[in-house]
């Protein structure tokens, strides 16, 4: 195992002892450790950019992403769509959509040498809502409540929706230059090239074809294994065959038996899909007829927690990404692309979404402004940093660093203190005297 993994792990060891010190100042664990991980990386910032570009990283991550696409699932109050359905699916199917789109023709004028698989794998890492770095967002009592379980439900949702896409467009985006060097100069392939261009070729031509299949055989798996360990939880809690340390025991196994099913090789569906299927499946069918909005937080604690461990260690690899994105020189092409994602690219495909919509324009503006990016964004980063040319990777891993980090200050530092400024107002325009001396508050 590469030496800055283990770097990791006790950076994250050692901050689980002292994170409740350090949260009463309000310094909370992804910064707390992107710092460390960026400072750390200093000694060998070579070595760190081979380690997490192998086969190691890569399962690592992937496993870590199915871990959090089944816990997002579970987390969901409330039936299928948290209660918010017709909300949730203008984000999904119209505004996603149009985020991805507008993602993609930005990014391909301002960096014209990327081809559009790879446009569309940079919009599909820069898009997905994710709280990690701005959990305190989730319990402000300064956004409606309304607002804050659309969002819990959307950033549950969007990136079990990306990850077929993403895996497609990767795939493509992987074969696509060697064939187009071949196609254009008639060069003699080597042994190991051409075995290395058919593995590429006969992935990318499964991926495009098979992306279909591969969701559908997602599906499947994923409402069998999580409709099932869900109903068997039921049943044996009714019958006091089981306990909630068991039970937890069983969701942290779940969604790596789902993605395990799911990746074997007869198989050959999508991993992640079938993970997050599975969450919302376990979840239905656990707190079904049982009078519960949610899965019982007892059962939950394990796995959540694994998954917190997880994220943890992503925020450390984040640090080390930021430093070695700053060490090779930060492009402001990208800098400008990082920005229009987390700003215009989200709120205006959310406000033309919600036209003719029951949510208020307030309750809009809430939604559009605030949709941090985390875990989600950084693995799928690693993913393609991981299988892409240098070429292209390193533009990858810049916008996926430039996007986390612009997130962590703008809903993790600066959203909160508008917050509390609109909130002070409104406090004061609600206070202020009318007319005959009574306060707002006070007018019939």
């Amino acid at each position: 195992m590469p030496v800055i993994i283990l770097v990791g792990l006790a950076a994250v060891a050692l901050w689980s002892l002292v994170a409740r010190r350090f949260e009463r100042f309000g310094i909370a664990g992804p910064a707390a450790l992107a710092v460390l991980g960026s400072l750390v990386v200093l000694i060998d910032v070579h070595g760190f950019t081979d380690a997490i570009d192998s086969d190691v990283a890569q399962h690592v991550v992937e496993l870590i992403l199915a871990v959090l696409l089944f816990v997002d699932a579970c987390e969901v109050r409330g039936g299928i769509f948290g209660g918010e359905g017709r909300s949730l699916s203008r984000l999904v199917l119209i505004a996603l959509p149009l985020s991805l789109v507008l993602v993609v023709v930005a990014t391909g004028w301002l960096l014209p040498e990327l081809n559009v698989f790879v446009l569309i794998v940079i919009a599909c890492i820069v898009m997905p809502t994710d709280f990690a770095p701005a959990t305190a967002l989730l319990r402000s009592g300064r956004i409606p409540a309304r607002v804050r379980q659309i969002l819990n439900v959307e950033s549950g949702y969007n990136d079990g929706l990306i990850s077929p896409l993403f895996s497609m467009s990767l795939a493509i985006a992987v074969a696509l230059p060697t064939l187009i060097k071949v196609a254009n100069t008639g060069e003699q392939l080597t042994g190991a090239t051409e075995k290395q261009l058919e593995k590429n070729l006969s992935e990318a031509v499964f991926a495009f074809f098979g992306a279909i299949p591969a969701t559908l055989f997602a599906i499947i798996v994923g409402v069998v294994v999580g409709a099932l360990l869900g109903l068997l939880t039921r049943w044996a809690t009714a019958r006091g065959w089981a306990d909630a340390a068991g039970i937890r025991f069983v969701m942290l196994l779940a969604p790596l038996l789902t993605y395990g099913i799911a990746t074997l090789h007869d198989v050959s569906a999508n991993g992640f899909v079938a993970a997050f299927v599975a969450g919302v499946m376990f979840r239905v069918l656990r707190t079904r007829r049982n009078a519960l909005e949610a899965v019982p937080h007892d059962e939950l604690l394990l796995v959540e927690e694994a998954s917190t461990v997880a994220a943890n260690f992503v925020w450390f690899i984040l640090g080390g990404m930021t430093t070695a994105v700053i060490i090779e020189g930060i492009d402001w092409r990208i800098l400008v692309i990082a920005v229009l994602a987390l700003t215009v690219f989200r709120a205006v495909p959310v406000y033309v979404s919600m036209l003719g919509s029951p949510v208020t324009w307030r309750e809009r503006t809430y939604i559009g402004l605030v949709g941090p990016r985390g875990t989600a964004t950084i693995v799928f980063g690693l993913l393609a940093f991981n299988h892409l040319p240098d070429k292209d990777s390193a533009d990858v891993l810049s916008v996926t660093v430039l996007t986390v980090v612009g997130s962590i200050l703008l809903h993790g530092v600066a959203t909160p203190l508008v917050l509390r400024r609109v909130t002070a107002r409104d406090a004061g325009t609600a206070a202020a005297p009318v007319g005959d001396g009574r306060s707002v508050g006070e007018v019939e």
